[in-house]
């Protein structure tokens, strides 16, 4: 190709991306993607971007804890199969974690979404804080979550994030096979995408815009261009290609770098603002959940250190009690923390005012 032809197709994939990508309106831009190692190291990854400092901290959270999906007497009732390694928000939610199968689930923020209306609906509820937490405590495999979830056994109901924003999210989760499902509500409707190509989950737009949208840059190569900026449409082409042009290892070492690396490729600096696009959020942790060897690393971006937590290691039997690791106020923590948590009560999940 001629300087002159490489130029005008560069200039022809950078405008045609600008025209596709609606405004982010958004106050969060977390990413998320799933590594296909060799001989099944399965890896998700996934940053937290976000407004403020959200005071999160590690539980640990047996089998047999019963919950009302936050919402008491008219919530969705169950009592968990699995225990669970998970990162809390506010103290009052769950984000995102690790089942003791390996089976991830990763809360992001999504705009566009609009829940069930309330009026004539009489199916228990379950708090958007809780959506996380019910994905873990119930499922092995993604297969499962699917087909139960297809019930529409519950409506999810919208809170208030401690600064007062909409908590309009979707939510991603995947199993140590590499399987992968995308959930959304839009226009009030349950959105569901299934299948191991569903790699890569960041915000807005929805999931099927975003699709196309990296249909469109794949022509184009990620060797030749890929589009730079911190917009949601950005960090999903960015993570797509780069989550499997990096070394597919066997190695879990080498596979828990490779997605370190990708999930900082696409988180935003600290202290990164726009005047013009106050919603763009600075990057303030990553996870990477290896779920083959049932490992959960969490990296606060204030903290020089890494942490992580072995589930080999766990008594998750029911009656083994909630058990909570400080992270919020202490950022020199590093290392191994499997030993490290303490008894504490159960977090309440946040439920509308």
């Amino acid at each position: 190709m001629t300087p002159t032809k490489l130029r005008r197709t560069l200039l022809i994939a950078l405008l045609s991306a600008a025209s596709t990508m609606s405004p982010i309106q958004s106050s969060s831009a977390c990413s998320r993607a799933v590594y296909f190692g060799k001989e099944g190291q399965t890896v998700t990854g996934r940053s937290m971007d976000w407004l403020e400092d959200m005071h999160t901290n590690l539980w640990i959270f047996p089998q047999g804890m019963k919950r009302d999906g936050g919402m008491g007497e008219n919530g969705y009732k169950w009592t968990s199969k699995y225990g669970s390694v998970i990162a809390s928000v506010y103290e009052a939610g769950t984000a995102d974690g690790i089942n003791e199968q390996g089976f991830v689930a990763n809360l992001l923020f999504l705009t566009e979404t609009k829940y069930p209306e309330k009026k004539g609906d009489k199916r228990p509820q379950i708090s958007i804080s809780a959506w996380t937490q019910y994905m873990l405590d119930n499922f092995a495999t993604v297969s499962q979550a699917v087909a139960e979830i297809r019930k529409e056994a519950f409506r999810p109901v919208m809170v208030k994030s401690e600064n007062l924003r909409d908590a309009t999210v979707h939510i991603s989760i995947s199993d140590a096979t590499g399987d992968s499902a995308i959930f959304e509500y839009i226009d009030g409707k349950l959105v569901i995408h299934h299948g191991r190509q569903y790699q890569v989950m960041t915000n807005s737009p929805t999931y099927d815009k975003q699709i196309s949208i990296n249909e469109y840059w794949k022509q184009i190569g990620g060797t030749v261009m890929l589009p730079g900026t911190n917009r949601a449409a950005d960090r999903f082409t960015r993570a797509s290609f780069y989550i499997n042009a990096t070394q597919q290892s066997a190695n879990p070492r080498e596979a828990i770098a490779a997605v370190f690396s990708v999930m900082r490729n696409v988180s935003v600096p600290r202290g990164i603002s726009t005047p013009s696009q106050p919603n763009i959020s600075s990057t303030i942790w990553r996870t990477v959940a290896d779920q083959k060897n049932k490992v959960y690393f969490f990296e606060d971006t204030f903290s020089p250190s890494l942490v992580w937590v072995r589930l080999s290691q766990i008594d998750f039997k029911a009656g083994s009690g909630v058990r909570k690791l400080t992270l919020d106020g202490n950022p020199n923590l590093g290392g191994d923390q499997t030993a490290n948590f303490m008894e504490a009560k159960p977090l309440s999940f946040m439920a509308p005012n």
